[in-house]
């Protein structure tokens, strides 16, 4: 795919999982009561649940920030980890939040692709012998 294509679909990848991280952010600090209800259904309580939404508003942050994007997607790729292990371990469903983490792998990926071929360096040079 070209690059311009590529940096388009980032961009916008970007800004749509910024929305939706926003989203879920605000709910966790203005402390909605469907979000605290879900919070206390696995164990949270109000305040730990605020704190998780200060952490992903601040790995938010970090990923919009071109300079800081590569951290800020590390941290949200993390989060979402952390996200699939408790619904895992109160046999919720992750396909949610297994979703937004290949989406956020996706955004990470078209947003620096020096990162992939960082990860994996004989694909460029497989690319460029054919």
């Amino acid at each position: 795919m070209p690059k311009k294509i590529n940096k388009i679909a980032g961009i916008v990848l970007t800004v749509l999982l910024g929305l939706l991280f926003a989203m879920s952010a605000f709910m966790k600090l203005s402390y909605n009561e469907t979000a605290v209800a879900q919070a206390a259904s696995i164990g949270f309580d109000a305040q730990t649940y605020w704190f998780i939404g200060v952490i992903e508003l601040i790995a938010l942050v970090l990923f919009l920030i071109p300079r800081t994007g590569i951290l800020g997607s590390l941290l949200l790729i993390a989060y979402m980890g952390g996200a699939i292990a408790t619904h895992l371990q109160h046999q919720q469903s992750i396909a949610m939040a297994v979703g937004v983490q290949v989406l956020v792998w996706i955004a990470f990926v078209l947003r620096y692709p020096q990162v992939l071929q960082f990860v994996f360096p004989t694909a460029q040079k497989l690319v460029k012998q054919q």
